[in-house]
């Protein structure tokens, strides 16, 4: 088994095009490639999985135990020839500043896996050199693969940038692409535009990936990735054989979702089945629980609120007493009122008492941990972690239970949290599932509890 991690100093240094390129050089070589990107990051998965043709899964050691990202990594990179993983931010940079907690190098060394740097040369020349001396000899433990200088200025430019490198580096490959702005994502407040709005084209990705093999010794880089996958245990599901159906939001507007967690949901039992509230008329037939997750339904508030059916439909399911989990985009669904950025108001679903407006600025980022502190959606106890990231606030709320007290890793402040009414809840916190198994295990037995209430037979 061959992989590679492709890092970088900083973010913005072109870690996602880079990512393509390779993904697309190594898939004309033949391999089957298995995507993964490591934090919290939604977006990136999405791009990864249409270039892959497989989906992408998160790393992250921070929301996960090391052993949940082991077995991840060795049961997604089963079938697979080449695991390409994608850093987050700067190689080093994690959950503090005083240790590797929750980085991209904490993962590199976690799964034993080669670094391929990628360096933004727009703005260097000698100097690159010191810094990927830098890089190389700051944590030992670090296996250097590559170099990939990005964003260079011309052949004259990419000629100084490799000398200085292979002056102080003569044994790592070093590479460079050009600056291509064809070949940049277009970006808005939460990151790239989702994978079904725009990914690169297949002209794009062949130019990338030809790019890659005109100007980096990619032959020399496949011999230095080989890796050793983790021993994978045999799970034994604990599912009863009456299987549930579960509703999952997926469209333009509801895209957020870990796959691990997703996993996590089928291995108790569920089956998931998705649907589209931006274009159904009404859910699908015969849900035990739905769960909305995160997205951007702020950019297509309209169109949700002339959906008239489907928001009437998903008012009966929960008022039959069946699961309803919303997160961020998804709680903002099940508000009573969303607030756009130009002032206008529409009406949500109205299963929580909530009005929410968009902000010009993020009100909560970064990691959080979600402790349970009434029985609901979770057992009282139960402590979860996730990721806050958005771009609005609730203005309003009349009487709401607040089940869960959350802390954000960042700016230390803790609050009651996790809106509860009847059998829906609403979160801005996107849980990872995985982090805590018992939480998708009882998903699927209030869905499979409501199920039977209702007398529908499995």
């Amino acid at each position: 088994m061959k992989g590679v991690l492709i890092a970088s100093p900083a973010s913005g240094s072109g870690k996602t095009t880079i990512t393509a390129a390779l993904i697309g050089a190594l898939r004309k070589r033949g391999f089957t490639v298995q995507a993964f990107k490591c934090g919290p990051d939604f977006l990136d998965p999405a791009h990864h999985a249409l270039l892959s043709g497989r989906p992408s899964h998160n790393l992250d050691t921070w929301m996960l135990p090391k052993e949940t990202n082991l077995r991840i990594f060795a049961s997604a990179c089963r079938d697979a020839d080449f695991a390409v993983i994608e850093g987050m931010m700067g190689l080093f940079d994690g959950a503090t500043g005083s240790s590797e907690e929750g980085s991209t190098a904490e993962i590199a060394k976690l799964l034993g896996l080669p670094v391929l740097l990628v360096v933004d040369a727009s703005s260097s020349a000698r100097s690159v050199a010191a810094l990927v001396h830098g890089f190389r000899t700051f944590d030992p433990e670090i296996r250097m693969a590559g170099v990939i200088l990005n964003k260079v200025a011309g052949p004259a430019h990419a000629e100084m940038l490799t000398d200085a490198l292979l002056k102080t580096c003569p044994d790592l490959p070093v590479g460079w692409l050009p600056q291509e702005k064809e070949l940049h994502l277009e970006e808005r407040y939460l990151g790239l535009q989702t994978a079904s709005e725009r990914t690169w084209t297949k002209e794009a990705i062949d130019l990338m990936a030809s790019g890659l093999e005109q100007n980096f010794a990619l032959e020399k880089l496949i011999e230095r990735c080989q890796i050793t996958l983790p021993a994978l245990r045999d799970e034994h599901s604990d599912a009863p054989d009456a299987h549930v159906r579960i509703g999952v939001a997926r469209d333009q507007a509801f895209c957020f979702y870990y796959e691990a967690g997703l996993d996590q949901l089928r291995k108790h039992g569920a089956e998931v089945v998705e649907f589209s509230p931006l274009q159904d008329t009404g859910l699908p037939d015969d849900l035990d629980a739905i769960y909305l997750g995160g997205g951007y339904p702020e950019l297509y508030a309209e169109t949700l609120a002339n959906q008239k059916s489907l928001l009437a439909d998903l008012r009966e399911f929960a008022g039959a007493g069946k699961p309803v989990y919303g997160e961020c985009g998804g709680l903002i669904l099940l508000g009573r009122e969303l607030i756009t950025r130009d002032g206008k108001r529409w009406p949500m679903a109205g299963l929580l008492p909530l009005t929410i407006e968009m902000t010009n600025q993020l009100v909560h980022f970064g990691y959080v941990e979600m402790r349970f502190v009434e029985d609901g959606l979770a057992a009282c106890g139960t402590a979860l972690r996730g990721h806050s990231f958005h771009y609005s606030k609730i203005i309003a709320e009349e009487t709401v239970s607040k089940t869960a007290m959350v802390h954000y890793s960042l700016s230390k402040d803790s609050e009651l949290e996790g809106f509860a009414a009847g059998s829906v809840f609403g979160s801005y916190i996107h849980l990872h599932f995985a982090s805590e198994p018992s939480f998708a295990a009882r998903f699927v037995s209030l869905a499979r509890s409501a199920r039977e209430k209702c007398g529908v037979q499995s």
